[in-house]
């Protein structure tokens, strides 16, 4: 008989100060600041922020070190600090129109206005390692000034589009009269999900699930043959007001990465052929997760817009419960757990089970060796347990 596991406090300890002891790594190496993770691995924190439901680049970079580069762990992190943060208010819509632009692509119009603005990206590289940054690397060259400042006004792509009614009219996401945004962070999430509700728990979703399910809808999963209409990556202004005042306060920027998709849609009886919108969001750079975003928010409104439904990336159920990497990464962990009593259970009902096949296809025998084997295992695992 297996028993439960018993006592181990002392174990326990000790494997926290072996954590902390991998964590640290070699002494004689400088140890790893903050402000190097926030400073030199941007991405990371920025996904950090981004799935983790906080714009912090600091606390962010501090989960990112405490977690060893598990990045799944470091959300769960920054999720775990936001629930002891108290919740004064909701700031207006940001207005991702006055962006600061740092980096702005359209692959549907060359020459819009305002321009493309390539921006930091990796696309243009060689993805060849650059052994240099083994020997601590040199001064990266100096950034050329721009020939001419950027426009302040970068309209939007499908700004333009909507000009000629060529694109479904943008909707607020709630009626303003009725009912203020849900907030995923604070209530559990429910179905059916509206579309805000659905694009919070996108933004917080895994990168990598997302991208799979992105990239399935293009492989012929989901009816979507998409456009990146615009990606956009700059800093916005974060407005609020308050009550005493009655009129928006500017209180912070924050740094945003915006992707609009842009879908045929056939059209029905009650709607003319026009493009669609898919949408993602995320602080930071992000720009691979607000593409897949983009694609499985697409995707997921094929029921509104009378598409059959043909893949899971257009199943909202599947997507959102299955999206969330801290929920995903706690139950798959949970199996690490004493499943003792249960695994008996399944252990003793698997030897019924080879006793009546034995009986039913090699005879008495056969049945008279496998009960022989069954108590052999039964008393090994009474020695194991021992």
């Amino acid at each position: 008989m297996y028993v439960a596991v018993k006592g181990g406090e002392a174990a326990i300890a000790n494997a926290h100060r072996l954590l902390a002891e991998d964590r640290r790594g070699d002494p004689q190496v400088a140890e790893l600041g903050v402000d190097q993770i926030t400073g030199q691995l941007g991405r990371a924190v920025d996904r950090v922020m981004t799935e983790g439901s906080v714009y912090d680049p600091e606390l962010a970079g501090l989960a990112i070190k405490q977690a060893q580069g598990d990045l799944v762990e470091a959300i769960f992190l920054l999720r775990a600090y936001r629930t002891t943060l108290p919740r004064f208010g909701a700031t207006e819509p940001v207005d991702t129109a006055r962006m600061a632009i740092a980096r702005r692509i359209s692959a549907t119009f060359k020459d819009l206005p305002g321009g493309q603005v390539l921006g930091s990206t990796f696309d243009y590289t060689h993805r060849l390692l650059d052994f240099g940054l083994l020997a601590g690397g040199s001064a990266p060259e100096p950034v050329l000034p721009l020939a001419e400042p950027l426009d302040d006004a970068m309209p939007r792509v499908t700004d333009l589009l909507n000009h000629e009614g060529l694109i479904e009219r943008e909707l607020p996401a709630v009626d303003e009269d009725e009912e203020t945004v849900p907030d995923l962070t604070r209530e559990p999430l429910d179905f059916p999900a509206d579309r805000a509700l659905r694009l919070q728990s996108l933004a917080r979703g895994d990168e990598g699930f997302l991208l799979a399910l992105g990239y399935s809808t293009q492989r012929g999963y989901a009816n979507s043959h998409p456009f990146a209409g615009e990606i956009r990556i700059g800093r916005v202004a974060v407005e609020m007001v308050p009550e005493e005042l009655g009129f928006a306060v500017e209180i912070g920027e924050i740094e945003l990465t915006e992707c609009q998709m842009i879908n045929q849609f056939r059209g029905t009886a009650a709607a003319p052929p026009q493009f669609t919108r898919g949408y993602g969001l995320g602080f930071g750079q992000v720009e691979r997760k607000a593409m897949a975003m983009a694609l499985v928010d697409r995707a997921m409104r094929a029921g509104e817009l009378g598409e059959a439904v043909m893949g899971p990336a257009q199943d909202p159920e599947f997507v959102l419960y299955h999206a969330d990497n801290v929920e995903a990464s706690g139950f798959v962990q949970h199996l690490k757990l004493p499943h003792y009593v249960d695994f008996q259970s399944e252990l003793d009902m698997v030897r019924r089970l080879r006793r009546a096949h034995g009986e039913r296809h090699g005879g008495r025998q056969d049945a008279d060796d496998q009960d022989a084997d069954d108590q052999d295992a039964d008393d090994q695992d009474r020695d194991a347990a021992e």
